[in-house]
């Protein structure tokens, strides 16, 4: 297969995320049923926490049972040099947004300082509106854009070691899962009343989707497990900081039964678009 053709089905796995998206520009939605909405893109969330560790930590379990059997092989290095790529990156995932959350505040307060009293300045009308559920959204969106980049190097390596048949079925896996993808990444903004534009769910589907074909081009130039553990590891640690926003969001808003409900409803989403790829033979 031509390098063309592996990298149009690294972008059409990564496209399918544009399904979900326009659900983001609901209006009319209850106080009850955006919590749902929230709840449920929580439990897609949690679904692909279970899966990109899975996908992480299998390697590095295969170390240690090569090092713990009747003959041995393997070195402990390898072993501990995974293991410190899946610590590193599920920690700079998790710990590096903690911290820019952190900053983030303290570098709006000085911007709003620099600018002088009186009509609006250029910098307050330029400024653009950052509100909470913009926020999340953004951060679910990277979140899950790690998670593709290393569903690209998987479709990218198959296609490279000549697994032709495997790349097209992981493209049809990955696609049914990313259509689900889509509308975790917008169940915060589906109650906001400004709803968003067209050009922001573009720029939401370009950051979630668009390292599925970055990662197919990664992955047919040249394989490396050890690259793909640590964005697997990137992405599991930044989704589970989304995973607390959202949670902390949906108990603030006084409909526990729905955070549930949608939690319950979130995970059998991914588990059920899942089946359908072990079904297809991925």
């Amino acid at each position: 297969m031509s390098t063309p053709a592996i990298l149009g089905l690294g972008a059409i796995a990564g496209a399918t995320i544009f399904i979900g998206l326009p659900a983001g520009r609901m209006r009319g939605v209850s106080p009850a049923l955006r919590t749902l909405l929230n709840a449920l893109a929580v439990g897609i969330l949690v679904f692909l926490l279970w899966d990109v560790l899975s996908g992480a930590v299998e390697p590095i379990e295969e170390r240690l049972t090569a090092l713990t059997a009747d003959h041995p092989h393997g070195s402990w290095a390898g072993f501990a040099g995974y293991a410190a790529l899946l610590a590193g990156g599920l920690g700079v995932g998790l710990l590096s947004l903690v911290y820019y959350d952190r900053v983030l505040p303290r570098r709006r307060s000085v911007g709003a300082a620099s600018v002088g009293p009186g009509a609006a300045a250029v910098q307050e009308l330029s400024r653009p509106k950052h509100s909470p559920a913009r926020k999340l959204a953004f951060l679910i969106a990277t979140g899950i854009g790690l998670h593709n980049f290393a569903e690209g190097l998987a479709i990218g390596q198959s296609a490279a070691a000549g697994k032709i048949s495997l790349a097209v079925l992981l493209v049809i896996g990955f696609g049914l899962h990313n259509a689900t993808e889509g509308f975790g990444i917008v169940g915060p903004l589906a109650g906001e009343p400004e709803r968003p534009s067209w050009g922001l769910l573009a720029v939401l589907g370009l950051i979630g989707g668009g390292p599925t074909f970055l990662g197919t081009t990664v992955g047919q130039a040249f394989t490396s497990e050890a690259v793909s553990v640590l964005f697997l590891a990137l992405a599991a640690g930044s989704i589970l900081y989304v995973v607390i926003q959202l949670v902390g969001v949906a108990l603030r808003s006084g409909h526990k039964e729905m955070l549930y409900w949608g939690v319950f409803l979130g995970l059998i989403a991914g588990f059920a678009t899942d089946f359908v790829i072990e079904a297809a033979g991925v």
